[in-house]
């Protein structure tokens, strides 16, 4: 039994009805595809298109489905309601160019890009966010389910064959927006910073491509919207809300990110795509005193700096040249007044790797140089270490990474793609969710900056610090054309391992 595609996503082996026709032989002989919208009213089911082999036997046995003479897989469903919505279209494959059918959706995905980014939401407060993905799920004929209070996945079943998932992430930054765009940010102190809002669209817009060639691929296609990406808790989130017993498990993941660079330009990367990033809180303590009498203190302003400025030569001194690794202090904070010579101090540190090697050398080394300097100064209490803000290496399957390269240049032409490129110093979470399943994926990039801000910049050498970046309060993507080669670039991943 083949439920409809459009009103169940449901499908079981098909088997010949007792007291049907053999039919042809062949997998699908005797295949009957039954729409379950609407279920308790016989007059408002589906009217189907069925295989011809069965179609004398059908015509017998009920008066609610309608023959229509040989028909592909399954045949095709067309609600009597929405009869133009679920009819059989032609449809773009991944040889072909979607450029077509994008078109009927690229006004509406500008709007609700305009939307979305008028409305920013904070990490794990992505309430409104999350009612707009299922609100647009919804009307495509999915059913979104709302996984960790503010994820939301969609399943798409068209057949038997492999389960890919793709993922976009969808929180923004406690950042005050200084774009002038007509669509810029309404809530103070709150901006899409990093392009999430453009990930949801072209997700999103994925889903709308793959709907509208269904013939051509087969397999399940998980889309999935993943919340507080940036407090690297998102994922874990989602997993601990069962997201493993709410969705097939997939057998590849995808993501990707709009980045600095030429718009639409897309850059793979084999192995390292996104540093592992680790957060340290650093306590240290001292003996308190009056400003006037230092002697009696162990000043913890003075021991914390020593840290500093140690801190800063463990990546230059310790790791082997040529090999990524950064160690930031981002924070110091102690004192209260000018005459008070302070019992304890914070340090905020930041490390990023590529290596679970490195990374652990780092550790260790800051560890030693905040133990050893402590220790030095006298300090009569141990320091205190708290790990936070973990981010996992993402590296891309290079099996994986090489198939998707090969199809974004076949599909987008070579001189869009730019292959084996170097991997961000940034982190997230996304490779939290395939690492739980054990599976590959595939994570890339996408610039987003118009043509002659690029050029410009690029002539006077100047792109790093005259193109604002992901995070910075004036970062805006162009939306032509990158809304639209993120949207395909989506679907050309996913028929790369679903397509007939």
């Amino acid at each position: 039994m083949d439920f409809c595609d459009s009103c169940a996503q449901f499908r079981n082996p098909p088997h010949r009805p007792r007291g049907s026709p053999a039919g042809r032989r062949g997998k699908y002989a005797g295949h009957i595809t039954i729409c379950r919208q609407n279920s308790q009213k016989p007059a408002e089911r589906c009217k189907l298109v069925i295989n011809a082999p069965i179609a004398q036997w059908i015509e017998h046995q009920t008066s609610n489905l309608q023959v229509a003479g040989s028909s592909p897989v399954g045949g095709a469903c067309v609600c009597n309601r929405n009869a133009k919505e679920h009819a059989p279209k032609e449809t773009a494959t991944a040889g072909q160019n979607f450029n077509g059918e994008y078109q009927k959706i690229a006004q509406w995905q500008t709007r609700l890009y305009r939307d979305l980014h008028r409305n920013p939401e904070l990490s794990l407060k992505e309430f409104r966010t999350a009612e707009r993905i299922e609100a647009e799920l919804s009307r495509l004929g999915t059913r979104p389910m709302r996984i960790g209070e503010t994820g939301v996945a969609a399943v798409i079943r068209n057949g038997t064959g492999k389960t890919v998932l793709a993922r976009a992430d969808i929180d923004a930054l406690p950042v005050t927006e200084n774009t002038a765009l007509p669509y810029a940010s309404q809530i103070p102190g709150i901006m899409h910073a990093c392009g999430h809002d453009m990930h949801i669209c072209a997700l999103l817009g994925a889903v709308k491509l793959l709907l509208s060639c269904r013939s051509d691929w087969s397999g399940t296609y998980i889309a999935l919207f993943q919340p507080a990406e940036e407090l690297a808790a998102g994922a874990e989130k989602m997993l601990a809300d069962g997201l493993r017993e709410k969705i097939p498990a997939p057998q590849i993941a995808f993501a990707q990110h709009v980045i600095v660079g030429p718009a639409g330009q897309i850059t793979t990367v084999s192995g390292p795509a996104l540093s592992a990033g680790d957060s340290i809180r650093i306590v240290i303590y001292g003996r308190g005193a009056h400003g006037s009498m230092p002697h009696t203190s162990v000043d913890t302003v003075l021991l914390a700096s020593g840290i500093v400025t140690r801190l800063h030569s463990v990546v230059s001194r310790e790791i082997q040249p040529g090999v990524f690794a950064v160690l930031t202090v981002g924070a110091i904070n102690a004192g209260t007044k000018s005459n008070i010579i302070p019992d304890s101090a914070e340090l905020l540190v930041n490390i990023r790797t590529y290596s679970t090697k490195v990374r652990d050398r780092i550790i260790s080394a800051v560890e030693r140089i905040v133990r050893g300097e402590c220790a030095a100064a006298g300090a009569e209490r141990e320091p205190e270490f708290t790990y936070y803000d973990h981010y996992p290496l993402t590296c891309n399957d290079k099996s994986a990474n090489e198939i998707i390269t090969e199809k974004f240049k076949a599909y987008f032409g070579p001189q869009s793609v730019t292959a084996n490129g170097k991997g961000a110093t940034a982190s997230e979470d996304f490779s939290v969710i395939p690492d739980a399943y054990r599976i590959p994926y595939v994570y890339w990039f996408v610039g987003c900056t118009g043509e002659a801000q690029w050029n410009d910049a690029l002539a006077r050498g100047s792109v790093e610090t005259d193109i604002p970046a992901n995070h910075n309060p004036g970062f805006a993507p162009q939306i032509t054309p990158t809304l639209q080669r993120a949207t395909e670039a989506q679907a050309v991943a996913a028929l790369a391992f679903l397509e007939r």
